[in-house]
């Protein structure tokens, strides 16, 4: 069910009222997730929500429970504009892990459909390539309503996708760790070696390819 936003602290739609008084109607909020993570790609979606219909209680991914993230991610897709991409870890290895969340970033915004007049961006910097108005917003996942929105949809999206991949590869507890580097991660990391879905360029996946290499040498 669609609900007006509350009062309330936390994410507001201030960034979106004063682009909406310089004209800009489809504004787009951007988040990634999936920065940290020794497996799995970096996943990006972009939002461009209704702001007379907005779900209640959107909030900073990192604040909301598992459960709560669902609800919402449901309703946000009832009320709102999504689209949600990724970069695999081929791409991270190749590009590096922040051009390959930018990358991600640039793949959600061109799926949108119509596309935004401006784009609110989550961090420091802009994607290089972007040819849309925009600007970034550090902390913006915390203070910014479609940004917040992007960042539980980029979340939802790319938790599922870790709990699939978990089936295919058990043993490395990715439906609760979703590729962190955890104690049970990196231990089972040793134990049964490395996926396809690591990220070869990290330090701990490197460093044990490396080890692997020297031994079978």
């Amino acid at each position: 069910m669609c609900l007006r936003q509350n009062d309330r602290p936390g994410p507001d739609s201030s960034h979106e009222a004063a682009l909406r008084q310089r004209g800009f109607l489809r504004i787009a909020g951007v988040d990634e997730v999936g920065r940290g993570p020794l497996a799995g790609p970096v996943t990006a979606a972009a939002v461009v929500l209704d702001l007379a219909a907005v779900p209640d209680g959107i909030d900073d991914s990192k604040r909301l429970t598992a459960r709560r993230r669902e609800v919402l991610a449901a309703e946000i897709a009832a009320c709102a504009t999504v689209s949600v991409a990724h970069a695999d870890v081929a791409e991270i290895d190749t590009l590096n892990i922040l051009r390959a969340s930018h990358l991600a970033m640039i793949r959600a915004l061109a799926a949108l459909d119509p596309a935004p007049d401006f784009v609110l961006i989550d961090g420091r910097m802009l994607p290089d390539g972007l040819a849309l108005p925009a600007r970034a917003v550090v902390g913006g996942d915390g203070c910014c309503l479609s940004i917040a929105a992007a960042s539980i949809m980029a979340k939802t999206c790319r938790d599922r996708l870790m709990a699939d991949l978990a089936q295919q590869f058990p043993g490395y507890g990715w439906e609760t760790n979703m590729g962190y580097g955890s104690k049970s991660h990196r231990e089972a990391l040793r134990d049964l070696g490395v996926t396809p879905h690591h990220r070869r360029s990290f330090a701990p996946v490197h460093k044990m390819l490396y080890q692997e290499k020297s031994i079978s040498a």
